[in-house]
């Protein structure tokens, strides 16, 4: 198939095909004219690192992925290589979510000091203020 044909199967650009190629995850055949040519194969690739950006990898975290489907595994993800980007994907992960829930928790703190003082607000009451620290992400 060509490169217009692939891009419509993958749901993707010719424009992001040819990135891919330049980055070397996606092998580029020519025929006598020039055209680029792909087959299955190739949109198994790119279904592959798709799923994976979906996810919210980024497109290097994507080859060990590819390059296991290139040495001919059904899955890209039953090589080592790959397993070692899910662990460091979830590692990534845990800590985004440690952060969030420690901001959270001191978003629900302010909170509830907050509506503690409205409760409490009296001519004379205490002063309202903001005791959030700045979080760097």
């Amino acid at each position: 198939m060509r490169i217009g044909e692939l891009a419509a199967r993958a749901g993707t650009t010719t424009r992001t095909l040819r990135y891919y190629e330049a980055r070397g995850l996606l092998p580029a055949r020519r025929e006598g004219n020039g055209y680029r040519t792909y087959d299955e194969s190739d949109l198994k690739l790119l279904r592959q690192i798709r799923t994976l950006q979906d996810f919210g990898f980024d497109l290097e975290e994507t080859r060990p992925f590819v390059e296991c489907l290139r040495a001919g595994h059904p899955e890209g993800d039953s090589c080592p290589a790959s397993l070692a980007v899910y662990r460091r994907k979830l590692d990534e992960l845990d800590a985004l979510i440690g952060q969030l829930s420690s901001v959270r928790e001191t978003v629900a703190r302010q909170l509830a000091r907050a509506e503690l003082a409205a409760e409490a607000e009296a001519p004379g009451g205490p002063e309202p203020g903001c005791e959030l620290r700045r979080h760097t992400w």
